[in-house]
Formats: structure tokens, sequence, C-alpha cells
């Protein structure tokens, strides 16, 4: 899979949504191409895997854009997760599906990320409001903090890839 890098100099809005591609598709490159056993790999103490991430990251996706952004409720698969019985269910629950199971939903819930930021405006307010603060997100900081989600978890990815096969990379 190729990977484009941002422009260079572009407006706010190219700048980060080229951003957020640059890092899906890093996820992309870091868990793609990896059979259901590789996917569930832990690299240890940690009990995260590559699997784990792409699910839990399609969580973030939904979460944030979807739950967050809209105001809207949990989609399945999310909806009927016992959320109190595990907290990290997106993590745990990945190793029970198929590589193209994870991957179709993660494809999805990027593609539904991509209708809501269609029509929506950088200064755009959340419906949900910070549970911190009481006072809503603008679609800037969720786009931020998306990217600034992928970042960390692609270098766990960079670490947990390099443990199952030893590829390293950009």
């Amino acid at each position: 899979m190729t990977r484009s890098d941002p422009p260079l100099a572009a407006d706010e809005r190219t700048m980060l949504l080229a951003f957020l591609d640059y890092h899906r598709d890093t996820l992309r490159m870091k868990a793609g191409g990896l059979d259901a056993a590789q996917l569930d790999t832990a690299l240890a103490p940690s009990t995260m895997t590559l699997g784990g991430m792409v699910k839990h990251l399609a969580l973030v996706e939904h979460s944030w854009l979807r739950r967050v952004f809209l105001g809207e409720e949990y989609a399945e698969p999310w909806a009927s997760v016992d959320w109190a019985a595990d907290v990290d269910w997106d993590w745990h629950s990945a190793r029970d599906d198929s590589p193209e199971e994870i991957w179709a939903l993660y494809e999805r819930m990027v593609a539904d990320a991509a209708a809501v930021l269609s029509g929506a405006g950088l200064d755009d307010l959340s419906a949900r409001p910070s549970r911190q603060t009481g006072e809503p997100f603008s679609l800037r900081w969720i786009l931020l903090h998306l990217v600034e989600e992928y970042a960390r978890h692609n270098g766990h990815a960079d670490l947990i890839r390099e443990s199952i096969d030893g590829a390293t990379g950009e």
C-alpha cells in the first residue's frame, strides 16, 4: 500500500484531514497483511494486539464523530456491548473476529467518518459536552484528538509489528 505525505502548505481543514488520512494509512501499513494469529499477537508485558488496535480505532472514529459530535447513540457492534463488564471490549473481542471482519468494520467506520466530516465545519460544536468541563468540543479539537490518538497507537503498532515479523519502517 502507498501512503501520501500531508501537504506542506494548505488551509487548516485540508491539513487536518490530510494528517488524519496519513495516520489511517500508517495503521493500514503496520497492521495490514497479517493473519488472525498475527493480529492477536501481543508484545509482552502489554496485552495490546494489532487486531485490537484496529478495532479500537474503528470505535474511536465512531464514538467521536457519531456519538460525541452528532450526539447519536452507538451503532452496532458497539450498541449491544456490555461496557460495564469489559471497558476494553473493543480490544479484547478482536480475537474473535477474522482479519476480514476487523478490516471491514474499520473501513466502514472510516467511510462513515468521512460522511460526517463532509458536512461539518471546524468551528462546529459537538452535541455532547466534555465530561470534565461541560463545554462542547469543536470539530477542530476532535480532529486534532483523532490525529493524536492515531499517532500514539501507530507508535505501539510499530513495535508490535516488528515483534511479529521483523517489519520496520515509517
